[in-house]
Parts: structure tokens; sequence; C-alpha cells
């Protein structure tokens, strides 16, 4: 027989339907692994894969769960150690580990002969490695197809630059302009890591700022990527702790060259062509976006101000377009396959 062992005849001497169908299955998909697969965003990436039309979960590893089965969807995965988890059985990895781990792992995944994402902060614009292309499709797609390394961007950033870069590409920023950056999570954005600060009675009923003073790690990211799409603009970023799970709301003062008479047409003009942003009238809401690997956008003219400004509101859930969601777009990218596909919208 044809198949190998894959097929098996029948009493009439065709091929069981069923066994076909394995075949098909098997020989159609792309085995992927995921290191640091307990945390938020690996579990995440765990339950997309899992219903993935051509990604076939080979591993997921957890160090300090290996041996421990978790439910990823509909379906249950068990963790393994990093060190038992074959590399080269998979064509595709992503890494999810904590940032400053992440990028030895990067190394010895592509030495096994693994495409890799990366969804630290490690490769990312602003973190002293160049070369490496930026997971943002709507920004650029250009460098993802065929890259053997993409570095997903951070949760904020994607927000934040998906929300600027209409305007500052269509030259409607004021030249040296600050943009005042007000930016709210739920708490998966801070990881799963056991913290007291984040016990439900400390942040139920709760709203706080941090990382005040201009200092976040993510505003490298920004800067680096703002600079890259020929902006000029310094940001004053101000994070916040939502009491909710997940989702980022944004808001941001922009100061422009000029009033529009229509807030949204940057947006519309750029993102027309874009499944996974959405342009609205009004400002969107967390429940917009929330299981959904979208960014919505909107924007107004605020009145009463003696010079052009914009606020501009864009929302993500901070674990699909912000990490997961967004990782699964980009390997869409990488292998040839709808950019959407097995992506929540």
């Amino acid at each position: 027989m044809l198949l190998g062992g894959s097929g098996e005849a029948t009493a009439s001497g065709g091929i069981d339907p069923s066994r076909m169908y394995y075949y098909a299955f098997v020989v159609n998909t792309i085995p992927v692994g995921v290191l640091g697969a307990s945390g938020y965003a690996g579990r995440e990436l765990c339950s997309l894969l899992m219903q993935h039309p051509r990604f076939n979960l080979a591993f997921a590893t957890a160090k300090d769960q290996r041996g421990d089965e978790v439910k990823a969807g509909s379906r249950h995965v068990e963790f393994v150690d990093g060190a038992a988890a074959d590399l080269s059985s998979a064509a595709l990895i992503f890494s999810a580990l904590p940032h400053g781990t992440s990028r030895e792992w990067v190394d010895r995944a592509t030495a096994a002969g693994a495409r890799v994402v990366d969804l630290s902060a490690d490769l990312r614009p602003g973190n002293g490695t160049k070369g490496i292309p930026y997971g943002l499709p709507e920004l650029d797609r250009s460098g993802i197809a065929g890259a053997d390394v993409v570095a997903n961007p951070g949760c904020y950033p994607t927000a934040i630059l998906l929300a600027l870069a209409p305007l500052i590409r269509q030259g409607l920023v004021a030249a040296g302009a600050q943009i005042v950056i007000n930016a709210s999570s739920g708490v998966t954005g801070a990881g799963n890591a056991p913290r007291r600060d984040m016990l439900f009675a400390e942040v139920s009923g709760d709203y706080r700022a941090y990382g005040v003073g201009n200092c976040h790690r993510h505003l490298a990211e920004m800067r680096s990527s703002i600079a890259a799409i020929g902006g000029d603009a310094s940001l004053l970023f101000t994070p916040h702790l939502l009491p909710v799970a997940r989702g980022i709301l944004a808001t941001l003062a922009v100061p422009l060259v000029r009033d529009l008479a229509n807030p949204l047409r940057p947006f519309l003009e750029a993102y027309a062509n874009e499944p996974l942003i959405e342009v609205v009238a009004e400002p969107p809401s967390l429940r917009d976006v929330v299981h959904r690997s979208v960014a919505r956008i909107s924007a107004v003219a605020p009145s009463g101000l003696d010079r052009p400004m914009l606020l501009v509101f864009s929302a993500i859930d901070n674990l699909l377009k912000g990490a997961a969601g967004q990782a699964v777009q980009n390997a869409n990218i990488m292998f040839g396959l709808p950019e959407t596909m097995g992506v929540p919208s």
C-alpha cells in the first residue's frame, strides 16, 4: 500500500476512510513546540495551537510544573521539562519564557533547525538586538514571511504603536511632539508568578498606576519602533493596573500639525484591509476585545485647546493580540498560511 501503514485496506480492498483522514492530518500539519507553556501567554498559545488547522502541538515545556497535565481549550496537554524536549522534533517553536531567559533558548531552537517566534522582550527593538523582524504585521509584514526568528511585540507596544503609526506615517504628528499615554492592563499582564500585590484581595476594587516616572521597560521598544517609521516624538507613558483578568485600554494625547476634519480618516485609510483591526466611531471598551485577537481603535478631536490635538483610544486583549494571538498570526505568515488561520477574531 502507498500509505506505508498509515492506511488500512477494507474487506472490499479499499482504504478505510478514517485511516485515510488520519494520514492526511499527519502529513499536512506542522509540528510546533511551546517553551514556557505554564505562563498565561504560554497556556493561551497551547489553547490556540490545539485548535489550529495546520499546527500540531508536539511538546509544551514548564520547568516548575513538569509532569502536570492542564486543560488547554477543550483538550489537555502535559508539560515536560525543557531539557527533555526534543527541539529538533518541531519545525516551529514559540518561546514564552521570561525576559532575559528566552534568548538562550531561541539560539538552541534555531541550532536544532526550528524557526522561532519569541514572545519575550529579548529580541525586540530597543533591546540591543538588530536584524530580527518585529512581528507587528499591520506595521510591516515584509520581514516576517520566511524569517527564521520573529520578535513578537509586547502588549502595551501593540496597542500604542497601532494607535500612533498612521498619524506618524501620514506626517500628522507635530515635530518634536510630546505624546502623553495612559494605559491600563488586566492583571494577567504581570504574569502568574506568586506576588502579594497581585492577590485578589489586593487588586479587587482597586486601581493604581505603576512603573511611574516614565521608566517602564516597554518604552525602549516603543521609542525604537517610532523612530523606525520616521517619528521624532517623545513619549510620557504611565501604565495602570485594572482589577480585571485581561485586556488593555490605552488613551493617547497626540499633538498634531493641523486639525483634522475627520479624526478617524488616518486610521480608516491605514487599516482598510486589515482583518484584525477595527476602526470605530465610539471609544472602545475591554468588552469589545477580550477573547479576540483584534485591536479596536477610535479617535476624537478634543475641544477647548489652543493647539491641534487628537485623542486616540486603542483596546486589545493582552493575551491574544498582545501576545499569543499575534504570535500565531506571525507564525502563519512565516509559513505562508492564511494570516488569520486559527486566530480568534
